[in-house]
């Protein structure tokens, strides 16, 4: 006999709390026939890290599941396009490469372009950049934008794939109203007491500073790096990955806008850590993330502040966090989304799109009030792979560089890495393969700009490129860039697609 959940207690506001109110109000408020009550509670004197403010291609799926319009978000937002990541000084200093979004090229038979590259690389008759394959690290490097044509035809346009920059707090508000109308009600209060059921554990209710007590069936935790439900009331243990993400702060600051406006975020490998450069179009945002193991709190702000492109707008807000993730994001009645359930360092902005697949993969695996225990073992599960699979990505970065200047990049260069990314490491480094893992987020395009421009070419490449004579490979190859140059060509700057379809009003 079915036992519906009735009341679901969100615990938690910014973009965790609104993205999952939105969704699940959404998804199962609005259309279930007896739809469960939404309760969020958030306090106004408790601030969010809110910095959060690029994104990965995915964040589409989400907003079309919302039916969001696109340009009125960015308006609000003050959002603008992100093409892919610049990477600055990771591998040596002086060398950069992007990591664009999309496709490369077009494939030869039924292998990828970088195979055919790897042998013609340096013969002087094709280009020695790798990035001129992919329509969209060489539309960062003009600063360009345009979106899909929508038809049929195979240009590189239509491989084009692009995700946002926006400002995290104004996002939040967003979500707020489209959560509220659609029956989300939102309590406003400092939570002090955390209230459990004798008989089996699970989270009965939460006392708020005024006396309000709140009950439910069924907790979402986002409350941040405080994780109040799942690593406090319930005291799941947390994973550490610092030993090889050693990043453990992070200084945030806002400055002044400057021309042109990047179609692409931007880090900047630093001494102790990174620097992120996210433009919107009333300013930038910038941060430092760092090791307090190789640096301090004061010469990682000099850093930052030495290295901005416009006026700061405020002082920098100091982020503390240790990389890793809860052993459990479901434990009994509750479930951890965002920040109270593990922490990337925001490298490849993966940290929403982790918010977006928690609250889909919860409406995949909606509980009962029995809470079977296998729902949340299946849940677990998955989100260890998902997780586990985008830290081995981002420690790749780390890895594999060449740099020698610091205590930091020697002891990265020489760490030893998770078997699950040594393996893949070792079978690139072979022969330039790389293959997607199940339901794994990065693909084999974006391993494959990765390895290569963090400098791991391979040592050989697939023997199959030897079936085609080398006349045919230059052909193809310099058609591909070719072609790529001139869509590029004909599209507007990235300044001009945004002031035509989404111009905030600027403040």
């Amino acid at each position: 006999m079915p036992n519906p959940i009735e009341n679901i207690v969100i615990v938690g506001g910014g973009t965790a709390g609104w993205m999952a109110a939105a969704m699940l109000a959404k998804l199962i408020v609005a259309k279930a026939p007896k739809p469960p009550t939404v309760t969020l509670i958030e306090s106004d004197d408790i601030s969010t890290v809110g910095v959060g403010e690029a994104t990965i291609p995915a964040i589409k799926k989400y907003m079309s599941l919302l039916g969001i319009n696109e340009a009125d978000f960015l308006k609000f937002t003050q959002g603008t396009f992100k093409l892919g990541i610049e990477f600055v000084d990771w591998e040596r200093l002086g060398e950069s490469y992007i990591h664009g979004f999309g496709k490369i090229g077009q494939d030869l038979g039924w292998m990828r372009p970088h195979q055919y590259w790897l042998k013609m690389r340096n013969s002087g008759k094709v280009s020695p950049r790798f990035d001129d394959y992919a329509i969209n690290p060489t539309a960062c490097r003009h600063n360009r934008f345009n979106k899909r044509n929508g038809d049929d035809r195979k240009t590189p346009l239509n491989d084009i794939g692009y995700a946002y920059h926006f400002d995290a707090g104004l996002m939040a508000q967003y979500l707020r109203r489209i959560a509220e109308p659609l029956g989300v009600k939102r309590v406003e209060g400092t939570i002090v007491d955390v209230r459990l059921k004798a008989e089996n554990g699970h989270v009965k209710s939460v006392a708020l500073k005024d006396g309000q007590v709140v009950g439910g069936d069924f907790f979402i935790d986002c409350s941040g790096f405080r994780s109040l439900l799942i690593g406090g009331a319930l005291g799941v243990g947390y994973e550490s990955w610092s030993q090889w993400l050693p990043c453990d702060r992070a200084l945030a600051v806002p400055c002044a806008s400057v021309t042109p406006t990047t179609p692409y975020t931007r880090s900047t490998a630093r001494t102790a850590g990174w620097q992120w450069r996210i433009p919107l179009q009333h300013r930038i945002g910038n941060g430092h993330v760092y090791s307090s193991r190789f640096t301090s709190d004061d010469e990682a702000a000099r850093v930052l502040m030495d290295n901005l492109d416009g006026k700061a707008l405020a002082d920098p807000r100091p982020i503390r966090f240790e990389t890793g993730k809860r052993k459990k994001l479901w434990e009994k009645n509750v479930l951890a989304v965002g920040l109270s359930g593990g922490f990337i360092e925001p490298l490849e902005s993966t940290s929403i799109h982790l918010i977006q697949t928690t609250v889909l993969r919860l409406l995949n695996l909606f509980p009962d009030k029995d809470f079977d225990p296998a729902t949340a073992a299946e849940y677990n599960a998955q989100a260890d792979f998902e997780i586990e699979r985008i830290r081995d990505f981002v420690i790749a970065h780390y890895k594999l560089t060449s740099r020698d200047d610091s205590e930091m990049w020697r002891y990265c260069r020489d760490m030893a890495v998770p078997d699950t990314l040594a393996r893949k490491l070792d079978g690139f480094a072979a022969s330039g393969r790389v293959f997607k893992e199940n339901e794994e987020l990065f693909a084999e395009d974006s391993w494959i700009q990765v390895l290569m421009g963090q400098g791991l070419m391979p040592r050989g490449y697939d023997p199959i490129v030897d079936n085609y004579p080398e006349e045919t490979i230059i052909a193809y190859l310099n058609n591909i860039s070719g072609v790529v140059a001139k869509c590029v060509a004909a599209m507007p700057t990235h300044d001009q697609f945004v002031a035509a379809y989404c111009a905030a009003e600027m403040p």
